[in-house]
C-alpha cells in the first residue's frame, strides 16, 4: 500500500483515533467527564445530581471501581469524581490527578448531596445526561454515541454548545474502508514512523498494568491464577499477563491504558499477549509494530458493526485479533491471520457483556486461548468450515455474520441482562 493514498492514511488515522489513553473502565469515566463539563459550566459546586443513562451504560457502571476514589462503585461514585477533582481538559483521564483530601471530598459530596440516577432511553445505546443543580441555576450536560462525543452543554436554558447525537461512525473515518487483505498490505507496507509514537504508548502503558496487576492483588486474581495452575508457558503467560491487566483496571489501579474500541480491556487484550509473544520469540522492534497494527486494527474491523456496547463480549473480537498478531509473530502469512480470526469466532462468539467487573479478566483470558488455538488447529491442518454454524464463506462473510450476531441478534439478550442487574422483574 503507497504512503500517499487515502487508504493508508485512513488507516494511520483510524490507529490514531481509536488508540487513546483512559483512566480505569471508560463508561464511569465518560460519566466523570460529562459531570466535570456540567460542573464548569455551572462555576460552582451543586446541591444536587440527576443523572440519566442508557441501559449499556448502566451495565457497564454498575460494578466497577472508579479509579482514584478509594475504592468507590458505581454512577454516583464516577459522577462524584468528576464534579469534585475532575478537569474536563483531559477527557478520558479526566480523574488522572485526584489528592487524597479530593478523596474525602467524594464521600462527603455522596453524604451530603442527592445524586439521582434514572433509566434513559432514547433509542441510543451510549447515552449520558448529567444535570447539577445550586438553587434555582442548573447545568447539563449530554454525552452520546461515543464517551467523549458532547452533544449538549446548557446552562440556565441558554445552550452553550448543541449537535446532534450523531452515532461515531458519522463523526470519525470511515471504518468501512477496512478490510483483513488490506490490513494485511497495509501492516506490511506502513512506514512504522507513521505508527511508531501511537504503539509505543501502548505498549508502555498496557505492559505497565498488567505487570502492576500480577504484582499487587486486583479483583479475582485471574491472572495469578492461570500461571499459579496451569505453568508458565508462553500461552499461558500471554493469558495471564492480559488478564492481570483487566484485573487491574476492573478494581481501582490509577494506571492508565490504550484503549481499542472505545475500551481499555480490548485495548489490552489486543496489545499484551502480542507483546508477550514477541519478546518471547525475540523478534524485531519493527515486527512487533507490525503485529500490534495488525491486531489492533483486525479487533476494530470486527467490532464497527456490532457498536461500542452490546451483549456481545467484545474481549472477543481483540482475542481474534490478538491470534492473528501473533500468528504474524510466530511466520504466519495472510492465509493463517484470516483462518485464526474465523477459527477463533467460531470458538466464542457466545460469550455476552454483562458488564465491567472482576470476570472481564477471565472472559479475556478464554478469547485469548481461543485466538492461540485457532491458529495452532490451521497450523495442524485443522479449520472450521462454511456452514459451521455462524462461519460463512470467506472472512469478510463470516465478520459481517459475527457483526449483525453482536448488532442485531443481541439486543433482546442485552435489555434481558441489564433488567437482571437493575433487579427489573421478568
Amino acid at each position: 500500500m503507497e504512503r500517499d493514498c487515502n487508504k493508508y492514511r485512513a488507516y494511520v488515522q483510524i490507529l490514531k483515533e481509536e488508540l487513546l489513553p483512559a483512566m480505569g473502565c471508560t463508561e464511569p469515566i465518560a460519566l466523570a467527564y460529562a459531570a466535570a463539563v456540567a460542573r464548569k459550566a455551572l462555576g460552582q459546586m451543586p446541591d444536587k445530581v440527576a443523572v440519566a443513562a442508557s441501559g449499556s451504560i448502566i451495565k457497564n457502571v454498575k460494578s466497577v471501581i472508579v479509579p482514584n476514589t478509594g475504592h468507590l462503585k458505581g454512577i454516583p461514585a464516577a459522577v462524584a469524581a468528576g464534579i469534585v477533582a475532575g478537569n474536563p481538559e483531559r477527557e478520558l483521564e479526566v480523574i488522572a490527578e485526584v489528592s487524597p483530601e479530593q478523596m474525602l471530598q467524594m464521600r462527603e459530596f455522596m453524604k451530603e448531596r442527592e445524586i439521582m440516577v434514572e433509566h434513559l432511553d432514547q433509542g441510543i445505546n451510549f447515552d449520558i445526561l448529567v444535570t447539577l443543580y445550586k438553587g434555582s441555576s442548573y447545568s447539563r450536560v449530554r454525552i452520546a454515541g461515543y464517551h467523549t462525543n458532547i452533544v449538549l452543554i446548557e446552562t440556565d436554558g441558554t445552550k452553550l454548545m448543541q449537535k446532534e447525537a450523531a452515532l461515531e461512525e458519522d463523526t470519525m473515518t470511515d471504518r468501512s474502508l477496512l478490510n483483513m487483505e488490506d490490513i494485511w498490505d497495509f501492516i506490511n507496507s506502513v512506514d512504522i514512523s507513521d505508527i511508531r509514537e501511537i504503539l509505543d504508548r501502548q505498549i508502555r502503558y498496557n505492559w505497565a498494568i498488567a505487570e502492576e496487576g500480577l504484582k499487587e492483588s486486583y479483583g479475582a486474581n485471574i491472572g495469578k491464577v492461570l500461571l499459579k495452575n496451569s505453568g508458565d508457558d508462553l500461552s499461558v503467560r500471554a493469558k495471564a499477563m492480559a488478564a492481570a491487566g483487566s484485573d487491574a483496571r476492573m478494581n481501582g489501579c490509577g494506571l492508565p491504558v490504550v484503549i481499542n474500541s472505545g475500551s481499555g480491556n480490548q485495548g489490552i487484550t489486543v496489545s499484551v499477549p502480542v507483546i508477550v509473544y514477541a519478546r518471547a520469540l525475540k523478534v524485531s522492534e519493527e515486527k512487533l509494530y507490525r503485529a500490534l497494527a495488525l491486531s489492533n486494527l483486525a479487533a476494530i474491523h470486527q467490532k464497527t458493526p456490532i457498536g461500542r456496547l452490546s451483549a456481545y463480549c467484545g474481549a472477543v473480537n481483540a482475542g481474534a485479533g490478538a491470534g492473528a498478531g501473533i500468528a504474524y509473530l510466530c511466520g504466519g502469512g495472510y492465509e493463517e491471520v484470516i483462518h485464526t480470526i474465523v477459527n477463533a469466532l467460531a470458538i466464542v462468539s457466545g460469550i455476552v457483556c454483562d458488564g465491567a467487573k472482576s470476570s472481564c479478566a477471565a472472559k479475556i483470558a478464554s478469547s485469548i486461548e481461543a485466538g492461540i488455538l485457532g491458529y495452532n488447529m490451521y497450523m495442524q491442518g485443522q479449520q472450521f468450515f462454511d456452514g459451521d454454524g455462524i462461519v460463512t464463506k470467506g472472512v469478510e462473510a463470516t465478520l459481517r455474520n459475527v457483526g449483525r450476531l453482536g448488532r442485531e441478534g443481541m439486543k433482546q439478550t442485552n435489555e434481558e441482562i441489564i433488567r437482571i442487574m437493575i433487579n427489573q422483574p421478568g
